[in-house]
């Protein structure tokens, strides 16, 4: 049985600008109080602003956010909300400037104090935050000293770019993801390649000590600056590529797809041609992929031509021959993102240019459920859907440290005229939990319902 908008919706904020993409993890600045109602958790996001010069410049806003256990203090939040104002549980930590538009914001696993940006650029740009604190602020370029007649102003704002990723021959706007078991990045481009990159000479985790290595250290391979060259570049696409992922196992194995319609699997051990290449893995441009962090066969794709299929690469031959394992069909629009859980391995999201963010659990496709709904609208494996945005929604991501607690991102600017919309929710725990043991719970409430009902007039 299908759900929508059955869970609870914690904290909406508001941008000034545009806001695209987001970071969602376990707040590591401070510890949280495991008796308190909240939990604590960092989100990195981006907006889009104009100076008084009217020069665009993005911010990274990195927030504190506290998120209100299962169950607790339901009523103090739900009184509090106002839908057209930021929320009071979402706190500013701090700010960034970030030159040029971000696309893409991606987290290095390995140290929390890195992230990696897309911009509209053929370069990746690894940016660290989070010592920031330990530095006096800086000051921003010269052209802006001019706004205060002559006298150079201080913004307590910061900005450090860690090393340039070069590799690309066009811009790579979209595609960018982070290993999860080293410290490699992938990036997707127009230039129809895939690059990959070792980021491991240079940056280190060592508490105390320097987290960047001076240029000229390590594998560099362009000279004039912080910049590290590739690994490998890897060429099989005909066309842009709009998304990478790495093998949650193995930092030489990963796989991409692109608005030529085609999902492609490499292996780095072996030579920069791809692996296996299905040709025709949906009827339109692919967007996004991801691989399931449980189990390494099974990979998702999202594409404009509205679904999202599972494929399991076990069933692919080198010629890219295989159909998908299943085709999940729940959009009216274009899926622009798909993420495994990092809780359960049958279950993932996805979400679309139709404002839903839907949430499946492909173990239940073609199993019969007792109490489920006899419309024939019912989708097979679609168990949630959150309808609480009122555009696309394009990024989103799961809290592992908080089950079944998402954090989403609509682009407002059709329907509103400008902005983007943050929201922190998460679905009520009857919805997910085993049937019986609901069920039980909720004859406990059974005589009050009942008495409640048949008071009324």
């Amino acid at each position: 049985m299908t759900t929508t908008l059955s869970g609870s919706l914690w904290s909406l904020f508001f941008m000034t600008g545009l806001l695209i993409t987001i970071s969602f993890g376990p707040l590591s600045l401070a510890a949280g109080d495991l008796s308190s109602s909240k939990l604590l958790t960092r989100i990195v996001s981006v907006s889009t602003s104009l100076n008084r010069l009217m020069v665009p410049f993005q911010i990274l806003v990195i927030a504190n956010c506290e998120v209100v256990k299962p169950r607790v203090a339901a009523a103090e939040h739900i009184s509090q909300f106002n839908e057209e104002a930021r929320s009071p549980f979402v706190k500013k930590y701090k700010t960034i400037i970030h030159p040029g538009e971000v696309n893409r914001i991606k987290e290095l696993p390995q140290n929390s104090k890195i992230v990696a940006t897309h911009t509209d650029s053929p370069d990746v740009r690894l940016v660290i935050f989070v010592l920031l604190k330990y530095m006096e602020p800086l000051f921003l370029p010269c052209f802006l000293s001019k706004l205060g007649g002559g006298k150079r102003i201080v913004f307590h704002l910061y900005i450090f770019f860690l090393q340039i990723l070069t590799g690309h021959q066009d811009n790579a706007e979209f595609a960018l993801a982070m290993c999860p078991t080293e410290p490699y990045v992938l990036s997707g481009g127009k230039d129809k390649s895939v690059v990959l990159w070792s980021i491991e000479d240079h940056v280190t985790t060592a508490s105390g000590g320097s987290i960047i290595k001076k240029s000229g250290e390590g594998n560099d391979k362009a000279d004039g600056g912080p910049s590290v060259g590739p690994r490998g570049i890897f060429c099989g696409h005909e066309d842009t590529v709009e998304d990478v992922a790495f093998c949650p196992s193995s930092a030489q194995e990963f796989c991409s797809v692109g608005d030529d319609s085609c999902l492609i699997l490499w292996d780095a051990r072996v030579c920069t041609s791809p692996a296996v290449k299905v040709e025709k893995a949906h009827d339109a441009d692919l967007h996004c992929i991801d691989w399931n962090p449980h189990d390494n066969n099974l990979i998702l794709t999202g594409s404009a031509d509205n679904t999202v299929h599972m494929f399991d690469r076990r069933n692919l031959t080198s010629n890219g021959v295989g159909p998908p394992v299943y085709k999940f069909e729940g959009h009216k629009a274009a899926v622009l993102c798909v993420q495994w859980s990092p809780n359960k391995s049958s279950v993932f999201g996805s979400s679309a240019e139709d404002g839903l963010l839907n949430i499946w659990d492909y173990d239940k496709v073609g199993k019969k459920v007792e109490h489920a709904s006899k419309s024939p609208s019912t989708l097979a494996g679609l168990f949630f859907q959150h309808a609480g945005h009122r555009d696309k929604v394009v990024d989103f991501h799961w809290n592992a440290s908080d089950p079944w607690t998402i954090v989403s991102v609509s682009d407002d600017c059709d329907s509103t005229g400008g902005g983007g919309t943050l929201q922190i929710w998460r679905m009520s725990d009857l919805i997910y939990r085993p049937e019986d043991e609901v069920l039980a719970e909720l004859e406990k409430f059974k005589s009050h319902v009942i008495s409640c009902t048949s008071s009324k007039p």
